[in-house]
């Protein structure tokens, strides 16, 4: 195979479908060189000259009259298996060419080259610049394959002619915006756990963007004829012009190498274009690259390594056009802060050549965080390398303790200031317990972000609270010693690559070293230990539990000495919760945790228990309206016996109750929606399996199920309560389909609905929307708790449709009667917990736990 530029005369004309056949052959030939994948570069090249070589053949004998230029990663010689190959006809004038292009275009699809074409007149230079910046970074990045180069040569000359340096001015500062516009929709941190290889942040068009700035900025085509790809030649570029230390150099040509390699191999592996890198894709990688089945966790560690060092260069690069592009400000206007940094404007820069430790790095980032103030593009480099050269020494500096401590006591900007500093690699260098947490991706469960990142996500919304008028804004606003609540934020997970079982116990522990270490006193370790062991503990009971059970109350509120400790593991947990994924933190959930934190508040500040809460409340509903003196309603509450009933339903719905019951009516189904959910009540007389089939009607309409409350009257009437969306769009349900959703709850509770057979016929649906919307199998497992009239029981499992359905029917078979379930949807997994009796209305022998467990795990593992 030829590799480098093919020359025309040792063309020859072929068949297209000859041609086509032969280069499949080629190309196949290429694809399947294990060897050549090892170096994503020459792969990259070779591809993408043999595609040069077969657009000359197939174009050979055809008077052109312009000139055909590859484009994009084509042009750049970094085409992966399945990229776009973009190709511009560029003529001088284009008008009366329409067929030529028609013909050229048809003859490269039959030969199997399916370009996608631009066509281009030099005027339209002019016109692009204007009003086009996309199409314009096209025509300075575009490669000569065939026809007239003199009307290439040409091309090239108008493209650089016009770039005065207000035109520079204007379309660099048009890719700045753009690159801020890219974040906002694909995601601002390199660490995105299933990140789009072209398009995230720290991604291979990151490193392009400042390829088409410097380009620009130096009048310079950056297409080189010689065997290497456009990044390649460019990072060379870097290197001779000194802009670049060779560390850095090389670190970063092993980033772009590392991404480009996992954009062929996911290609390889879809078999098309594809850039989005999910769970799926990683597992399948790391096994081609020998790292076994569990290989992935190794392999997605170095590449978000290599997306942060590429996002690290593009920020010191985009710092250093912004600088040359902007005025300089006096020398006058300088403010020194000491004996070694300034402040010039909203930059940081050293005032004379001092050795960079962590200590000096620590003060600069105090001084950044002070003045909110970036660093310039020498001090930010310095920091980076003298990083790497302190990771070598691994020596520790009590003066650089100070200024941590100090950044954390600061007003604002303290969560800007650490992000940074993890962006820096200096935060894992300060702490090295918090270095492995860098990169840590958390197998099997909902984040979106690796574990650091999803740390420092965490403090930054905690700290925009400051700023939002609502009870947790409030309540941060507040707090005095912010310091300690941040440590506990960056606590949290720390253990997590120790063991992500227990990680809250060995967090507590290992954050109070850390605390001691760096000088804290006994107080506030105790505070900080107390807030990491139990950050899950929250929401656990908030989404688990239920909240109008006195002994859950009470159980809860036995964890806090004084209501300190309750407001600062309320912030906490809001902090966790916000930053695992936009759709883990809802308003249900806010809502939960929040009349969580108002009842256990009231108990603690009054030193009452969960029974004097719930009867107080009690007290003041009836005492607000006329309508509970009534015989009727006496009677109707008298029979339920549930003092949370009256907390779930308004006066309005318990009127429309009583008069369903007095109708005698066999089934009554209820719809209401609020801001979250549709909620749906059923009042019907007790039986077997009921709340099972229930389930099973709601979930074959494509329904997700919340929560579901069960309250029994003494004469065997129930009203069940239902929160529901619709499991595609997690929104409210369409209102349209109410009928048929009544409908098959009242063929289920007369049991005319055959919900098995109705599971049958919909399977293959559910099969397509379950492979769109989970991607992990997840583990399964089975825990009880004590309780003082129940036995309650979690279930953990990956989550499927019909799964709520098939947990309720075995528990029916098993003679387990549910009182209460609460079902807690976290992405692809979800915890069902149920408060169980059974049929003599007593708890669950612990006798008989495991066997529960094992009917239990059968039935989700055959869902599964």
């Amino acid at each position: 195979m030829y590799y480098g530029r093919v020359n025309s005369p040792n063309l020859y004309y072929m068949e297209p479908l000859k041609l086509k056949e032969i280069f499949f052959q080629d190309r196949d030939q290429i694809f399947h060189d294990e060897e050549l994948l090892k170096d994503p570069y020459k792969f990259c090249v070779k591809w993408s000259v043999l595609v040069e070589e077969y657009v000359q053949r197939v174009l050979k004998g055809m008077k052109l009259e312009c000139a055909v230029a590859s484009v994009g990663s084509f042009s750049r010689r970094e085409l992966s298996p399945f990229s776009d190959i973009d190709m511009m006809f560029i003529f001088d004038k284009v008008q009366g060419k329409d067929q030529l292009i028609k013909d050229c275009v048809t003859q490269l699809w039959d030969s199997g080259i399916e370009v996608s074409h631009t066509v281009r007149e030099f005027s339209d230079v002019k016109r692009f610049l204007d009003e086009d910046l996309e199409a314009f970074t096209q025509f300075f990045e575009t490669r000569y394959i065939f026809g007239n180069e003199k009307i290439y040569n040409e091309w090239n000359s108008k493209v650089l002619a016009p770039l005065s340096e207000k035109n520079k001015l204007r379309l660099i500062r048009e890719y700045f915006d753009d690159l801020h516009a890219r974040y906002e929709k694909y995601g601002e941190s390199a660490k995105v756990l299933e990140p789009n290889i072209k398009y995230t942040a720290g991604g291979l068009r990151d490193l392009q963007m400042i390829e088409w700035i410097y380009s620009l900025k130096n009048n310079l085509l950056l297409t080189s004829q010689e065997e290497m790809t456009q990044t390649q030649h460019f990072l060379s570029i870097l290197k001779h012009e000194k802009i670049i230390i060779p560390r850095a150099l090389s670190r970063l040509q092993e980033s772009y190498r590392y991404l480009l390699d996992a954009r062929n191999h996911l290609h390889l592996l879809s078999g098309r274009k594809n850039d989005r890198l999910e769970f799926s894709f990683q597992e399948n990688i790391a096994k081609v690259h020998g790292m076994g089945s569990d290989g992935w966790h190794s392999y997605m560690r170095k590449y978000f390594d290599s997306a942060n060092v590429i996002k690290r260069f593009t920020s010191t690069m985009m710092k250093r056009f912004y600088e040359e592009i902007t005025p300089p400000i006096s020398d006058y206007l300088s403010i020194q802060l000491d004996d070694d940094f300034s402040l010039k404007g909203t930059d940081i820069y050293l005032t004379r050549e001092i050795k960079i430790t962590l200590s000096t790095i620590m003060r600069a980032f105090y001084y950044a965080a002070l003045h909110n103030a970036t660093f310039d593009e020498n001090l930010r480099s310095q920091i980076i390398e003298a990083v790497i050269d302190h990771e070598e020494e691994q020596t520790f500096e009590p003066k650089s303790s100070v200024f941590f401590r100090e950044i954390l006591k600061l007003p604002k900007q303290v969560g800007k200031t650490l992000t940074t500093m993890n962006e820096l690699g200096v935060l894992g260098a300060f702490l090295p317990e918090f270095k492995e947490l860098v990169g840590f991706f958390q197998p099997g469960v909902y984040h979106c972000y690796t574990a650091d990142e999803h740390t420092l996500l965490a403090l930054n919304n905690l700290e925009k609270l400051s700023e939002v008028n609502s009870v947790l804004g409030k309540l941060f606003q507040v707090i005095r010693n912010k310091d300690i609540l941040y440590l506990a934020v960056l606590f949290h997970d720390i253990a997590k690559p120790i063991s992500v079982s227990g990680h809250e116990i060995i967090g507590g522990e290992i954050g109070s070293s850390i605390m001691e270490r760096l000088g804290y006193g006994f107080s506030e370790i105790e505070k900080v230990q107390f807030l990491v062991r139990h950050h899950l503990t929250m929401e656990q009971v908030a989404f688990r539990r239920n909240l109008n059970d006195p002994s859950t109350l009470n159980n809860f509120t036995e964890f806090f000495p004084n209501s300190e400790l309750l407001d600062l593991l309320y912030l906490l947990t809001y902090a966790d919760l916000s930053a695992v994924s936009q759709v883990v933190w809802t308003q249900w959930k806010s809502d939960l945790l929040n009349e969580l934190y108002r009842k256990t508040k009231t108990m603690l500040d009054e030193s009452i228990s969960g029974h004097d809460l719930l009867s107080n409340s009690l007290r003041e509903i009836i005492s607000g309206s006329d309508i509970y003196s009534e015989e009727s309603f006496k009677d109707h509450l008298e029979s339920i016996n549930d003092l949370s009933y009256l907390q779930h339903f308004s006066t309005e719905e318990i009127n429309q109750h009583i008069e369903e019951i007095e109708k005698g009516s066999p089934v009554s189904v209820f719809f209401k929606e609020d801001s979250v959910f549709t909620t749906v009540s059923v009042i019907t007389r007790d039986s077997e399996a009921l709340l099972s089939r229930m389930c099973g009607a709601l979930s074959i309409n494509d329904l997700n199920i919340h929560d579901a409350r069960i309250f029994t009257r003494k004469d065997g009437i129930v009203i069940d309560s239902f929160n529901i969306s619709d499991f595609r769009t997690n929104s409210l349900v369409n209102k349209e389909k109410y009928k048929k959703i009544a409908n098959d709850i009242t063929l289920a509770i007369e049991n005319e609905l055959q919900i098995t057979r109705e599971f049958s016929q919909i399977k293959s649906k559910w099969w397509r929307i379950e492979n769109k919307l989970f991607k992990r199998k997840g583990k399964i497992k089975i825990e009880y708790e004590k309780h003082d009239k129940y036995t309650i029981i979690d279930v953990y499992s990956p989550d499927r449709l019909g799964l709520l359905y098939q947990v309720t029917r075995k528990m029916n078979e098993l003679g387990l009667s549910i009182y209460f379930a609460k079902i807690s949807t976290k992405a692809d997994d979800v915890v069902d917990s149920f408060y169980i009796l059974d049929r003599n209305r007593k708890k669950i022998s612990t006798d008989v736990y495991e066997l529960i467990t094992h009917e239990l795990n059968q039935t989700i593992e055959e869902m599964l």
